[in-house]
């Protein structure tokens, strides 16, 4: 959930007319294919599965470059850059926590959830005009509050990555639904 914050003044009909769904809609792609490979995967914390857990933040990173190229001058891109140093920062936050094992990498990925949630609600909210955005902004808000759910299992004794699977295609389908909403309210403008 926690990912490519999205850019555009809200209002502007070019960002819901133009890449922003198909950034959506490849989000959600990427997250459910993502959340397949590490329900599979989960049982361990082997090079395979530590693999992953570092491509995902890398893969929002790429996202909000994207976004970033896309958006325009008008965009909040102050929160493209934030985003952008807190996936970062997470990807090699996990792939040194996951040297000290589960619990660790779900308190990386837990503050990471819980930031990057906030940045993206707050562009959500920011972009309420666009239409599409009520399944950003729950995204977000729910993001927030499975980061610290993250962080509260890592220090019990059912730490799982498997948790990690269930936050990214519930994020995906926040994606699928937004880019969907998006596209139809840019059909009606045309």
């Amino acid at each position: 959930m926690s990912t490519s914050v999205e850019t555009g003044r809200p209002g502007t009909p070019s960002t819901a007319t133009g890449s922003l769904p198909k950034l959506y809609v490849a989000r959600f792609g990427f997250a459910i294919g993502w959340a397949v490979l590490v329900a599979l995967t989960a049982s361990t914390l082997d090079a395979p599965t530590i693999a992953l857990l570092v491509i995902y933040p890398l893969f929002d990173v790429a996202a909000a470059v994207v976004d970033f190229r896309t958006s325009g001058a008008s965009g909040p891109r102050t929160l493209l850059y934030v985003n952008m140093a807190l996936s970062l920062l997470t990807a090699v936050g996990v792939a040194v926590a996951a040297t000290s094992g589960i619990p660790g990498v779900l308190q990386v990925w837990g503050v990471w959830a819980i930031t990057a949630g906030l940045v993206q609600l707050i562009v959500a909210v920011r972009r309420y005009r666009l239409g599409g955005q009520w399944a950003m902004i729950l995204s977000g808000g729910i993001s927030t509050f499975a980061g610290t759910g993250f962080i509260l299992m890592a220090a019990g004794p059912n730490a799982s990555l498997t948790s990690l699977a269930g936050y990214a295609t519930l994020g995906g389908i926040f994606f699928l639904v937004s880019a969907l909403r998006l596209r139809q309210r840019a059909s009606k403008v045309d």
